[in-house]
């Protein structure tokens, strides 16, 4: 899609033949740069043409690319005013930046956190639709270098005279807060139990929007603003999780790197830590189990002497199912005898973070199985998905679903297709009465798996009680 402008872009027409880069070569660069980024671009030649004789304006990311693709072969970064398009859509980066100054990593912030509600007010599903499967793992490096470069700001105290939007002065305190960390433990104890496309858990964009926003807009000292940096952090970061459960990876991912900035505003290295593992979890669920390790390996280098045992040991789990994806065997068993080692230190009086209080054995091994798992070991998947089963809670039904199609992948991949069966119709019952895609397309994997016994009468019976779940609306 495109709109018109008035006339030629004369401005691209001369820093395309600045960069000598013909038309059909910058259609092709830019259909590459989006291939990188998840998305199917087919321009051409003549497309290019339209865009310089007739000032037409690509929609979606197309005008960030076509800035990349240039400034890849001039060797500079290439502003969107200097090719004529500074009137584009802006919204493939917002959410993307990592600032060095405090002030700009506020408005990056709270930028985000008003373009997403916007979207939804609209029903159009906002930016994310329209960047649907653009989720890019190489946004994450400049993100984990500068953490791991400065894991902390040297002051955060902010002065000013109005708050946003109003005319009265608004000065942040620790009740203001003290609200905030209390919104991101209940919108954790929903999300666990219902999913993050629960309703409930919908209202942390709008608690961010409406509540989070406006304070980190005020004024605060030092001290109140580090709390208010870090309870915005856990509420930013609850706010990717729960994209990614539901499947929107591009909104995951630039939540996360807001939540890594406000993290180091908040001075909170085992937090950003915290941020730094979801980010692995995201990109190992994606297939980048490379990346994976080396987000999971951030964490863990700055944590050193500062995190609690229990932190340490979910760090290393979390560099376990990168390797594990990365298929290397020897590295995963190790960060997993780590891990293990790390929560077996831990003691109950330790100071363990309020966000940590999902990491139990239990997690352990239902993390240590999906490892096994993708490493092709169905012995040590079922070993530990008993262990992981064995204490079923109401407080982590997502999780207990996720861990009954683990154990069916392994019944079935030891020769129990009855058991495998079994498993899978109870993790479809989990299913239902949650809302979560990432536990739908285990779902799908499962049945993907069974298609070679699809005529067994266990297996119809579980694809006809999986069809109504699949069928659901995303």
């Amino acid at each position: 899609m495109s709109r018109e402008q008035r006339g030629p872009n004369e401005k691209l027409g001369a820093v395309l033949a600045l960069a000598g880069i013909s038309n059909a070569g910058l259609a092709r660069r830019v259909n590459d740069l989006g291939a990188q980024r998840g998305l199917t671009l087919r321009y051409d030649k003549t497309s290019v043409a339209r865009w310089v004789s007739k000032g037409m304006v690509p929609q979606g990311a197309a005008p960030h690319l076509i800035a990349a693709a240039i400034g890849q072969k001039l060797g500079r970064p290439v502003p969107l005013h200097e090719i004529g398009l500074a009137d584009a859509d802006p919204a493939p980066e917002v959410g993307l930046a990592f600032p060095r100054d405090v002030g700009q990593a506020v408005r990056s912030a709270t930028e985000l956190y008003r373009l997403d509600l916007a979207g939804r007010r609209a029903g159009t599903g906002g930016i994310w639709q329209s960047l649907a499967g653009s989720f890019a793992v190489s946004a994450y490096a400049t993100p984990a270098s500068r953490w791991l470069i400065t894991p902390a700001d040297s002051s955060v105290a902010r002065e000013t005279n109005h708050s946003e939007g109003s005319g009265a002065p608004l000065k942040v305190g620790h009740s203001d807060v003290q609200k905030l960390r209390e919104a991101a433990d209940d919108a954790r104890r929903w999300d666990s139990k219902y999913g993050g496309g629960d309703w409930r858990s919908s209202m942390v964009p709008e608690c961010l929007r409406v509540e989070a926003a406006p304070l980190l807009l005020g004024s605060y000292s030092d001290e109140v603003g580090r709390a208010l940096f870090g309870a915005s952090a856990e509420l930013t970061r609850l706010a990717g999780w729960m994209a990614f459960d539901t499947g929107q990876q591009e909104a995951a991912q630039r939540y996360y790197i807001q939540a890594l900035r406000l993290a180091r505003a908040a001075a909170d290295v085992p937090l950003g830590g915290y941020v730094l593992a979801s980010m692995s979890l995201q990109a190992t669920y994606r297939g980048f189990g490379d990346e994976g390790v080396d987000l999971a390996q951030a964490a863990l280098e700055r944590n050193r002497g500062l995190a609690t045992a229990r932190t340490m040991s979910f760090f290393r789990l979390v560099e376990a199912r990168a390797h594990a994806r990365a298929g290397d065997a020897a590295a995963a068993g190790a960060a997993l005898k780590a891990a293990e080692g790390w929560l077996e230190r831990s003691r109950e009086g330790d100071n363990d973070p309020s966000w940590l209080g999902f990491y139990s054995y239990d997690r352990f091994a239902a993390d240590a199985a999906e490892c096994y798992r993708d490493l092709k070991a169905p012995r040590q998947v079922r070993r530990f998905t008993e262990q992981a089963l064995s204490k079923p809670t109401e407080e982590f039904v997502r999780s207990h679903g996720l861990r009954l199609v683990v154990s069916a992948v392994a019944e079935l991949e030891s020769g129990n297709l009855d058991a495998a069966c079994e498993q899978g119709v109870r993790a479809v019952e989990v299913a239902g009465r949650i809302s979560s895609a990432r536990t739908t397309e285990y779902v799908k994997d499962l049945l993907h798996r069974l298609e070679p016994y699809g005529d067994e009468p266990r297996v119809v019976e579980l694809r006809e009680r999986a069809r109504p779940l699949l069928m659901a609306p995303a």
